[in-house]
């Protein structure tokens, strides 16, 4: 596995990463999630050997990168989305060459790998095409393959399907899938938390660098108190109807919603519970005529966002 103890990483006296302690196990997909300039980046960099930490330990199975950085970068590879990874002026193929020769993969094997991998993201066909007429799906699909031309025990994805079109990014979420069953260690860093939920069996959640929770998305959820949100609008609020509200459950809330009439409001409800049916009755029953029922489940998003909050009310 790859693990990390008491993490610290300073830039000039300000610090980007404080005590943080993360465990990335092969055959499991690890999300690292916080807000923007929560040091995510800077943590995938420094276990990609790209920065050494100010303080704290870091082991990749085993072995240290501090004391053994070729060996460490032979079992790992870094796939960042806002990056470029390849070569515009080279092909497909030519690319996935170059770098197996930097891993020193023999030429045999490098022949089969390359030709899999070309397989493996859907670039068979555009193989010997430069880069520079690829899209910008086929390229980060390349760069996936690049990512695994030395196949690493652990793969680290920074924002891999950062503005790529919605089919290319269910793909790329489907070959990451596969790869942890194969027995890949990945650890993924993304701002699209739907993709999170699909692949991350666990998730770290940081802000300002520190530790702040660690579960599956659904015990994050459930830390945080998420819960699934009920939204009616109705045409009138008569006296009856917002008896009706107030007394279904003490955590509803009311607000006026003006229209032609100005006699509309809209009933919201944060609860557990799948309550939608029975609250919608008690309006209906009250002689409301709702106009409109949403009912949003809790996010991720929900969660990260609350976590971050108390965070910042910690500290200050």
């Amino acid at each position: 596995m790859i693990e990390t103890k008491h993490l610290r990483k300073e830039f000039g006296g300000k610090v980007a990463v404080e005590d943080l302690s993360l465990t990335i196990p092969r055959g499991r997909v690890t999300g690292l999630l916080g807000l923007n300039g929560a040091g995510k980046t800077t943590t995938i960099k420094i276990l990609a050997t790209l920065l050494r930490p100010t303080s704290g330990t870091v082991t990749v199975g085993g072995l240290d990168p501090g004391n053994t950085p070729h060996a460490v970068r032979r079992r790992i590879n870094l796939i960042a989305g806002g990056e470029r990874m390849v070569y515009a002026r080279m092909t497909g193929r030519e690319n996935l060459w170059y770098f197996g020769q930097l891993y020193d993969v023999p030429g045999k094997l490098l022949k089969t790998r390359i030709g899999e991998l070309l397989e493996l993201v859907g670039l068979t066909a555009a193989a010997g095409t430069r880069v520079e007429q690829y899209s910008r799906g086929m390229t980060q699909r390349l760069s996936i393959a690049r990512g695994l031309i030395n196949d690493p025990d652990y793969l680290l994805l920074d924002e891999p399907t950062l503005g790529l079109d919605a089919p290319i990014a269910r793909d790329l979420r489907k070959v990451v899938a596969e790869l942890a069953e194969r027995g890949k260690g990945v650890l993924l860093t993304s701002h699209y938390l739907a993709e999170v939920e699909q692949l991350c069996e666990h998730v770290y959640v940081i802000g300002d660098g520190r530790h702040l929770a660690e579960g599956t998305p659904g015990e994050l959820m459930a830390q945080t108190g998420c819960h699934r949100r009920v939204r009616i609008t109705v045409s009138e609020l008569t006296p009856e109807v917002e008896a009706a509200a107030l007394a279904f459950d003490d955590r509803v809330r009311i607000a006026p919603q003006a229209d032609e009439h100005g006699t509309g409001a809209v009933i919201e409800l944060s609860h557990p519970g799948d309550v939608a049916g029975a609250l919608t009755t008690a309006v209906i029953a009250a002689g409301g005529a709702p106009s409109g029922l949403e009912i949003a489940e809790p996010s991720l998003e929900d969660a990260i966002l609350a976590l971050s909050d108390r965070s910042v009310a910690v500290v200050a």
